[in-house]
């Protein structure tokens, strides 16, 4: 395609809210200027200059030649929205937040060529950007892609790698979920054996977990505190909150394993769960063992600023519970008909002391039947049915249902599609999911099959593109995205992404 023709209508993914294409063209060169808040026009320089090896340097204020980003509290967009403008002499952009700057950034770059993606500089480049006019602003205010990290422990760079991609697409939530029967991520100063014994397995189911084969490698790993303190600081600046997730009380063979106190039966050594799937083994409801919980909290909180703290609380199995005598017996001094009234206490404990952080408790949907803290956010993810239950409850919801939003799905039933945990969710079904009234969605990339960060991204993109779109647009005719969504891959291209080729709708079945 000519590219004069591509910029007649720019291909900007999300969609914005209203663009309007003028005559001419703005082009930057050796003379451009910046004028910018110091984070925005750290930012800008970031993502601009390794590619056009422009120095944008500073300027006194908004003029000619010069890409002009100013704050205005009045400007009428919302916390996160801008408005940004180019003309033949120059480039201006008025939010009311440095966030709402750092997402015109975003677009800016989508108006450019697509060789600005380049991490070195790219010679012969006329960098033009068609004049415009954007008003943009989001339909909900979480925006997110949840990356487990606790089935497979992907490299650090990766993470950053990855905050970069949501940030490329306007994603302002990384829910990074750090533990689980297979492995504990999170490093804990005061309990090391959580990462030295719980971030270790033996061994790992080979192909699909029903085919009962283990691949005889151990595998395992964490990041520090200052690691992580450092990716949530790099994240910040894209407009990228992370929201951590310590799941219990299932899903906690790993910290059983590596400190047996905490489990049903003291006297058992248990392993790092070396298989896919459900661990029946689950914490005990001893004082000594929600205080455990409340000391990892406590460092949690330290490393990760963001007013959420995800508890998880799904997939508990109650056999432990039913054959304990403690548990019944803490069942009976709460007033709870069963032991299974037991993980809305649990989540509730957590919730109080979260609170005296000034945190909020994120939890799934499970807890709807278990008296869930009255300020929790429910992630509803059992079917949109829940979306709905956790809505008339009065809850704030993050609609994660997994008919529309688990992404680590088969994209399709081809011969060659990857081994995935279940299927089929095609783009278009990912891309006509109307989550109603809610807080926000988002794109779940569980890994029990996503061992290696190409297989990551193959998942994820183009669909996590898709959420994107649902999250921050009013979603349109899905043909219309189809070729938007394609000539984006110009720039996952040159980013270096193994994305999944969009296909076309007529060989799609859904």
């Amino acid at each position: 395609m000519d590219r004069r023709d591509r910029y007649a209508l720019p291909v900007i993914v999300p969609r914005p809210r209203s663009l309007t294409v003028c005559s001419g063209h703005f082009e930057l060169t050796r003379q451009s200027s910046l004028y910018a808040p110091p984070a925005t026009a750290a930012l800008v320089r970031e993502l601009l200059s390794p590619a056009t090896g422009l120095p944008l340097p500073e300027a006194g204020g908004p003029g000619p030649d010069t890409l002009a980003f100013r704050l205005d509290d009045d400007c009428g967009l919302g916390p996160e929205g801008y408005r940004l403008t180019v003309t033949e002499t120059g480039v201006d952009v008025v939010a009311a937040t440095e966030v709402g700057l750092g997402w015109a950034v975003q677009t800016l770059r989508q108006l450019l060529p697509a060789e600005v993606y380049a991490s070195d500089p790219q010679l012969g480049v006329a960098w033009r950007l068609p004049c415009v006019e954007i008003a943009d602003e989001p339909r909900y205010r979480w925006r997110g892609a949840l990356l487990d990290v606790a089935r497979w422990c992907h490299p650090l760079p990766f993470l950053y790698r990855f905050v970069d991609l949501l940030a490329v697409h306007k994603l302002n939530t990384l829910h990074l979920h750090l533990t689980d029967d297979q492995g504990w991520r999170f490093e804990v100063h005061r309990y090391p054996l959580l990462t030295e014994v719980g971030g270790w397995r033996n061994e790992s189911s080979a192909g699909h977990v029903s085919q009962g084969r283990f691949d005889h490698t151990r595998h395992g790993g964490f990041y520090t505190q200052d690691q992580l303190r450092d990716l949530v600081g790099y994240a910040a600046r894209r407009g990228v909150r992370i929201m951590p997730e310590i799941d219990v009380p299932g899903h906690t063979q790993a910290a059983i394993a590596a400190y047996p106190r905490l489990g049903n039966e003291p006297s058992r050594r248990l392993p790092v769960r070396p298989e896919w799937g459900i661990s029946t083994h689950v914490l005990n409801v001893e004082d000594a063992t929600v205080s455990f919980v409340r000391d990892v909290l406590d460092e949690l909180v330290d490393v990760f600023p963001f007013e959420y703290v995800h508890v998880g609380g799904d997939e508990v199995p109650g056999d432990e519970w039913r054959a304990s005598e403690a548990a019944q017996r803490r069942a009976a001094e709460l007033g709870l008909p069963n032991v299974a009234g037991l993980l809305g206490w649990w989540t509730r404990q957590l919730a109080d002391h979260l609170r005296g952080y000034g945190r909020r408790v994120a939890v799934w949907d499970e807890l709807l039947e278990h008296r869930p803290p009255h300020d929790a956010t429910i992630f509803a993810w059992r079917g949109e049915q829940r979306v709905e239950a956790a809505r008339s409850g009065g809850f704030d919801v993050v609609a994660v249902p997994y008919t529309h939003t688990y992404l680590d799905w088969a994209e399709s039933d081809d011969a060659d599609e990857p081994l995935a945990i279940n299927g089929v969710l095609p783009l278009p079904k990912v891309y006509g999911y109307r989550p109603g009234d809610v807080l926000g969605v988002q794109g779940q990339l569980w890994s029990e099959y996503l061992p290696r960060t190409e297989l990551v991204e193959w998942r994820a993109f183009p669909r996590l593109g898709a959420i994107a779109e649902v999250g921050w647009s009013e979603p349109g005719e899905y043909a219309e995205f189809e070729r938007r969504a394609t000539a984006h891959q110009e720039r996952l291209d040159v980013l270096g992404v193994r994305y999944r080729p969009v296909k076309p709708t007529s060989a799609v079945d859904f």
